[in-house]
């Protein structure tokens, strides 16, 4: 076999050879020099594209290029550079001093874009509404990442958990890890596969890297396949073929928020980018940026219990209400002494749940009674009789003693560290001018906090991306895997519940025997005392003991609440030395707990690869595009789940066992027809099957009408489609509050929840007692309608609108199940928390969720330089109040601000000087955010309000051409108001930097 595969090698190095020397007799030769047509300044770093090839190179320090192409003339040449007008130029024959001149341009209406439809297409002419940021956008924005600018798109929500942890949404259903919205790195799906969402840009791409981002609100499963039901994010890298040589930058500034732990705190960012070319045949490139700083906090401690409080009147007060649920307060948990002391109610030594202090009670000798137990004295030897007396004694001396841990702060159970490295590095071959090799690595380790059933600390967190790709201007066929690793990830809430119950077993073990011992022993005495005054008094014995008896309860029911908190003292001090905040033992606390998986400790454990390999073809070589557009593409996933057996479910049950792979597929195919040059249509239909699930077809219709010359209207209808996540399809972890279980079957056989029926909670909770009817499970499926329109008026005024509609068939959600332990247990067992079992499964929703919204983005060129942007979004659920009659505990997670707008004005070279500056304003109006984190009550009754926040982010910079080098000094939220936007997430402050960039290709 090993001598079989080198042949082939051998073979195939042979041909790639052959095909090389045969390419180089025939070549075309091309040089110049290109120029700002305003002054005739060579510009650098212009990208020299050959048209319908994949050869291309930029210029180089002086404006000078020279590019071979082994092909005869004539060729065409795509000259382009941000912030000038593309130019198409013909070569006739070989030239060695060709001169091109670039004119500047403010608004780009012949941007090329290729994500709306796989193919480049003019912005003005795509067939769906689509957002770009430009390498100028990101130069002239005052955020301090590119990531970060996103906001200012028309449509985009960002929802901020983490300084590195921002999640993008659109049209609604707004999430902290969006699975609704799919983000592509260089082709590359950028989700963490055990998630199934992108951990923002984390771990993603470098901004000295990014060429062009580009996205699309709504479904766009049509082509780009499942889960894209929201929007897709598509991040394009620069090659190392048009951006050679050295770039670099340095970052730092100051966070500063008042509600954190220190308020003003540094951050730094530095990165490195290089890239070379040899020949124009192999190019390499590498970079490295790292981040690190303090992060945001999460600082929000009103009560969320709604036991007779409100989210106001009870901040922090846990021990004024047992049921006090802060929502960013952790651990905030505590139990009735009374039953931790009775335990089954049947005596013991406290093994097997038997009651040690009812142990004590029946076995315990009175010298003073001829060494006879109290129960013996007082029922004789009728051993009935005696377990009563014991009872009745345990009820008079144990008082029922509420006793609350006091829980642990947010701040308190993290240092908030936000850090992140990025790697990169890829390798470029063109085999033949129509076909290019790239072997592409990314690599990322972070730490951020981000929010869910409950707040995540994701410490050192890694995930890598391989791909190996072979293209053409059309085809491309590649593969790649992502390898995730949770690294020391753990949950902060199920850490302060841990902490919370150590401390409580500490404080009651240290506390209860003293407390048992004294409050007998006054208990013993005081009756002994009463007897024999009693006696002396000339009663009968008889009269005497049932008097004293009865004083003896009277006195211990007066006395009991303070002697509980008397023996207690020693245990509170025992507990706060081990899990106090200022105890030694604290820290040694918190990391075995963090060390040690759910449920026994908090680590979140996940490994889970994600292998995937595609491809597409452009039929244009084989069917003249003006009679149709064609093209085709295929792909193949395969998700290997990997949680070593303590987040997801494993095929032997237990977990020591192999955990389950999730296998996929999907192909698509889609024509396009231009008439008359007016009108183009456009059609694509998609089929995915996973293995889990019932197929699935995407189809998507478009057509895109030209009124006049830069004037565009569109319309289309598309369906999409989501695949429940991998957690919610095979997850099988035990919280201290439910235990969480997938949709799929194997979880009711597993859990036997056909012949011990489960029950809906909230059903139970309203009387209607009968066992939940599973329905099929399947994937969440939308339809979208939209209309729009794009036009460049005079060449000054850019606009673009349009208006959607959204009809969600299998919308999914989740539902809270509960089941009696024992099977033969009565129906009354459903109400006992202790005699139940308590299952949250994800679920298709019963009704059909409809929302619609619109949206205009204008771009104005004032003159001289001066660009205004402006832009609104509305995004309404309609028919919220229908979903709510029908099923009052339904909850959509709309999650969205009815009316967002961005206004902005920038210049990024005011009157030729190098001076530039940018000036953003952002408003979003109130909205309920529907959290996992929150409970079900505060989520059904609408409580979960974020309310309305503007902020004004700027920056001015200054261009330094001698030193290749931008300095630029920016802030955001300069008003330093603080914000959130999600129900627990951090508050955010503001941030003011100053960053120094070097580039090569600087103009």
């Amino acid at each position: 076999m090993k001598i079989v595969s080198l042949k082939r090698i051998a073979l195939l190095w042979m041909v790639v050879q052959i095909t090389f020397l045969a390419s180089a007799f025939a070549q075309t030769v091309v040089s110049g020099r290109i120029v700002n047509a305003a002054g005739s300044t060579p510009l650098v770093g212009v990208s020299v594209q050959v048209e319908g090839k994949i050869m291309g190179t930029s210029t180089n320090q002086d404006g000078t290029f020279s590019l071979s192409v082994s092909s005869d003339p004539p060729i065409e040449l795509i000259v382009s550079s941000v912030g000038f007008e593309t130019q198409r130029v013909t070569v006739n024959r070989s030239e060695e001093n060709l001169t091109i001149s670039l004119i500047e341009k403010a608004i780009m209406g012949d941007a090329v874009v290729i994500s709306a439809s796989r193919v480049p297409e003019s912005l003005l002419k795509s067939p769906v509404t689509i957002e770009r940021l430009s390498t100028r956008a990101i130069q002239t924005s005052p955020q301090a990442s590119f990531y970060d600018a996103l906001q200012n798109l028309k449509g985009v929500e960002m929802n901020t958990q983490s300084l590195t942890f921002r999640s993008v949404s659109t049209r609604g259903f707004g999430a902290n890890g969006n699975v609704r919205v799919v983000q592509l790195m260089d082709g590359m799906d950028n989700q963490a596969p055990g998630l199934n969402f992108p951990v923002g840009n984390v771990v993603g791409m470098s901004e000295l890297d990014v060429e062009t981002v580009e996205l699309l609100p709504g479904a766009a499963s049509a082509l780009y396949g499942p889960n894209a039901i929201n929007g897709i994010l598509l991040m394009n890298s620069k090659s190392p073929f048009e951006y050679q040589g050295v770039s670099a930058y340095v970052k730092s500034g100051v966070m500063s928020a008042s509600n954190r732990t220190r308020e003003n705190t540094a951050f730094y960012d530095v990165a490195l980018r290089f890239a070379k070319s040899y020949n124009n045949r192999f190019a390499f490139k590498a970079n490295v940026a790292y981040l690190s700083a303090d992060d945001w906090q999460a600082t929000d401690y009103r009560d969320q219990s709604f036991n007779g409080t409100t989210l106001e009147n009870n901040v922090g007060n846990i021990q004024n209400n047992p049921y006090y649920d802060g929502v960013n307060w952790y651990g905030d948990v505590g139990t009735n002494v009374y039953d931790i002391l009775r335990g089954n109610g049947m005596p013991g030594d406290g093994s097997n749940g038997t009651s040690a202090t009812l142990g004590a009670i029946m076995t315990t000798e009175i010298p003073q009674a001829g060494n006879l137990t109290l129960p013996q004295l007082l029922a004789g030897s009728d051993p009935q009789a005696q377990h009563a007396v014991a009872n009745n004694i345990f009820n008079a001396m144990v008082p029922q003693y509420y006793f609350a841990a006091p829980g642990y702060s947010e701040q308190q159970l993290t240092k908030y560290p936000a850090k992140s490295l990025k790697l990169n590095a890829s390798f470029h071959y063109r085999v033949t001018d129509d076909m290019e090799a790239i072997v592409q690595l990314n690599w990322g380790k972070g730490s951020s906090v981000y929010t869910a059933a409950d707040r995540y600390n994701i410490q050192n967190f890694t995930m890598g991306q391989y791909k190996a790709e072979l293209r053409g201007d059309n085809f491309f066929l590649r593969g790649y895997t992502t390898r995730e690793n949770s690294g020391d990830a753990h949950a902060i809430g199920v850490l302060g519940s841990l902490m919370s119950k150590g401390w409580l077993e500490t404080a009651i073990g240290t506390g209860a025997p003293g407390f048992v011992q004294n409050s007998f022993a006054q208990y013993a005495g005081a009756l002994l005392q009463t007897y024999q005054t009693n006696m002396m008094s000339g009663m009968d014995q008889q009269q005497a003991m049932t008097n004293a008896y009865q004083t003896a309860n009277a006195f211990a029911e007066a006395n009991r609440n303070e002697w509980m908190t008397n023996a207690l003292v020693p245990g509170i001090e025992a507990a706060n030395g081990l899990y106090g905040v200022n105890g030694t033992g604290f820290e040694a606390a918190m990391t075995d707990i963090k060390s040690k998986p759910i449920p026994v400790g908090a680590q979140f454990l996940d490994r889970t690869n994600l292998y995937h390999v595609e491809g597409m073809y452009d039929f244009k070589r084989l069917i003249d595009p003006e009679t149709v557009e064609l093209l085709a593409g295929a792909n193949y996933r395969v998700y290997d789940l990997n949680s070593e057996g303590t987040l997801f479910a494993t095929k032997d049950g237990t977990p020591e066992g192999e955990e389950f792979n999730i296998s996929e597929y999907g192909a698509y195919i889609q024509g396009a027809k231009k008439f008359a040059d007016v009108f183009k249509l456009t059609a694509s239909i998609r089929y995915d099957k996973n293995e889990n699930f019932a197929g699935q077809f995407s189809p998507r219709i478009s057509g895109v009408y030209t009124v006049a010359p830069e004037q565009n209207i569109r319309a289309s209808f598309q369906r999409g489609f989501r695949i429940p996540t991998n957690q919610n399809q095979y997850i099988d972890l035990l919280t201290p509050q439910a235990r969480l279980v997938g949709g799929l079957p194997l979880f009711k056989e597993r859990y036997n929840m056909i012949d011990n029926p489960v029950y809906r909670l909230a059903s139970v909770q309203e009387g209607m007692i009968e066992p939940f009817q599973f329905r099929e499970w399947e994937p969440e499926r939308v339809e979208t309608y939209e209309l729009g329109y794009k036009g460049l008026i005079n060449e000054k005024l850019f606009v673009d609108l349009f208006y959607y509609y959204n009809r969600f068939l299998t919308f999914e959600g989740s539902t809270i199940l509960i089941q009696k332990k024992d099977p033969n247990g009565p129906i009354t067992d459903l109400a006992d928390a202790t005699k139940r079992n308590v299952y949250s499964m994800p679920m298709n929703a019963e009704q059909t969720v409809k929302n619609s919204g619109w949206g205009i983005g204008i771009d104005y060129a004032l003159g001289k330089g001066f660009l205004f942007n402006g832009n609104i979004t509305q995004n309404v659920l309609l028919n919220e109040d229908e979903l709510k009659e029908n099923d009052p505990t339904f909850v959509t997670s709309f999650n969205s601000p009815k009316f967002r707008y961005n206004l902005g004005i920038t210049n990024h070279d005011i009157n030729k000087t190098g001076w530039g500056f940018g000036v953003t304003f952002r408003h979003q109006t109130e909205m309920v955010w529907n959290a996992a984190l929150a409970n079900t009550i505060a989520n059904i009754g609408g409580y979960t309000v974020i309310p309305a926040y503007s902020t004004v982010d700027a920056q001015v910079s200054k261009r330094l051409p001698a030193y290749k080098s931008i300095i630029k000094l920016g802030a955001t939220n300069i008003g330093n108001k603080l914000y959130t936007t999600g129900w627990g997430n951090p508050s955010v402050g503001g941030l003011y930097y100053v960053s120094i960039t070097f580039d090569e290709l600087l103009n």
